[in-house]
């Protein structure tokens, strides 16, 4: 019989907090597949487990280095010692034995094996509850298409792994991008035909249909398939569950309604909330963060009055003179009870969505309208009604930027989807800057152990 370790669900015993996730114990010890998707309490834990992972440790990829070491790739935040795990990405020297270029491939595809053990033994069982065995298939095919979305993003193409079999996926070559992005599609939309859009547990920290369709207009954009988009995104916007909130001190909390998805905090010893502020808001009174907001191409470019500088950031006068800023869309370090949780998918970014959507389909004052409402919220002036396509699609660049900043590579992806990147980064990187830093290389150790893995251009 063939042992599946479900060390996803032993990271479930981190925390009681995870009673948001399960409505039942977790199991503590390692379990054969056919255990695991034999009843409801297993299979429940199994697919729960992928979220607790993800949050449970900081320096990973699932949360808090995601948004910064992406930040430093690109051009909204910084590491203030020297430090060369985190200098290659800012000065363009990634290699492909770079300790994050290699951490996260290795966390992605590791996720990436428990999602599809999740899809085999919940399609093959026949003792889960049908309505149960739907939204857990639902949400794992969700998690695939997420997963594969950073992929694709942060190395190109990569190989396709859809099964469990090793004698298959140790060898496996990697699958063209547009490819990749077919099979997002399709598990995307078989995760909107499962889901519902009600939330399991109330709580917005399992994918709902709403997160399908959002991820999914999300895709679109990149795939610049401006009509499927734009309706996504409305379709999201529209649904009365999510709205922006005017307050911009409780986008980021728990359960918010601006909230589409969001990552439990579980690893809470000693009031610790989420990974992003505790990593990033200064332990002090007097000293500073080592990730820092950039204070020559980010801090000084925000438009005065805008309420995002205010709100969403830190800042802070050092005893040398300095001033300092820091991301401070999460503003508990420590609290309890657990007050704010890691930010996946949410509504501000589905406006802007829409809005890139329609001004390339040159509906330029809906587009206009939909940019209007982020500006508004950030007590900002409506866009000028004469700005052309051109005008307007620079304006939205430079919306996406504020909005967005040290939020999962929106910046980063940005720049490279749009061809902007050799134009707005390699001033900033210099001398080791070449266009295709876009992409991180294929890791050494991924290629040490499949020989048939490509490198990407520009590295060796």
């Amino acid at each position: 019989m063939k042992r599946f370790s479900l060390l996803i669900i032993l990271a479930a015993t981190l925390t009681v907090s995870c009673n948001k996730y399960l409505d039942t114990p977790t199991p503590k010890t390692e379990v054969v597949d056919e255990l695991v998707f034999s009843n409801d309490k297993n299979a429940l834990s199994a697919v729960t487990g992928i979220y607790i992972t993800m949050n449970a440790s900081n320096y990973q990829w699932a949360n808090v280095m995601m948004n910064y070491m992406s930040g430093i790739h690109a051009d909204d935040v910084y590491y203030t010692s020297a430090f060369e795990d985190y200098d290659v990405f800012g000065q363009a020297r990634l290699l492909p034995q770079s300790t994050y270029v290699e951490r996260f491939w290795n966390s992605i595809y590791g996720y990436l094996y428990t999602v599809n053990a999740c899809v085999e033994g919940l399609t093959a069982s026949a003792t889960i509850t049908p309505a149960l065995k739907n939204q857990l298939l639902g949400e794992v095919h969700f998690m695939r298409a997420y997963f594969y979305f950073y992929l694709v993003n942060m190395y190109g193409d990569v190989p396709l792994v859809l099964s469990t079999d090793y004698r298959v996926t140790q060898v496996l070559p990697r699958e063209k991008t547009q490819v990749v992005y077919d099979q997002i599609v399709k598990d995307l939309n078989t995760a909107k035909e499962l889901l519902v859009n009600n939330y399991p547990t109330g709580n917005r920290v399992r994918p709902n249909r709403v997160a399908a369709s959002a991820l999914l207009a999300r895709v679109f954009l990149y795939r610049h398939e401006w009509a499927l988009a734009e309706s996504e995104a409305t379709s999201v916007i529209g649904n009365g569950n999510y709205e922006l909130l005017k307050n911009l001190n409780s986008v980021f909390l728990a359960n918010s309604r601006e909230a589409i998805f969001q990552l439990q905090s579980v690893n809470i010893a000693g009031g610790r909330n989420t990974w992003e502020a505790n990593v990033g808001i200064p332990a002090g009174a007097t000293g500073g963060p080592l990730f820092r907001l950039d204070t020559l191409n980010l801090i000084p470019k925000f438009e005065t009055g805008d309420a995002r500088l205010a709100n969403w950031t830190g800042t802070r006068v050092l005893a040398n003179g300095a001033t300092i800023y820091w991301p401070a869309k999460y503003k508990v370090r420590n609290a309890t009870p657990v007050q704010e949780n890691t930010m996946l998918l949410r509504i501000g970014e589905q406006f802007l969505i829409r809005a890139e959507a329609r001004i390339r389909q040159n509906k330029l004052t809906d587009g206009r309208s939909d940019l209007d409402s982020i500006r508004m919220r950030a007590n900002l002036p409506v866009l000028n009604t004469a700005l052309d396509q051109g005008q307007l699609l620079l304006a939205l660049e430079k919306e996406r930027k504020f909005e967005l900043f040290a939020e999962w590579g929106h910046r980063w992806f940005d720049l490279k989807r749009t061809q902007r990147s050799n134009t707005v980064l390699g001033p900033i990187k210099g001398a080791h800057w070449q266009v295709t830093d876009t992409l991180y290389p294929i890791p050494s150790n991924a290629r040490s152990t499949n020989i048939n893995l490509s490198q990407n251009e520009g590295y060796y």
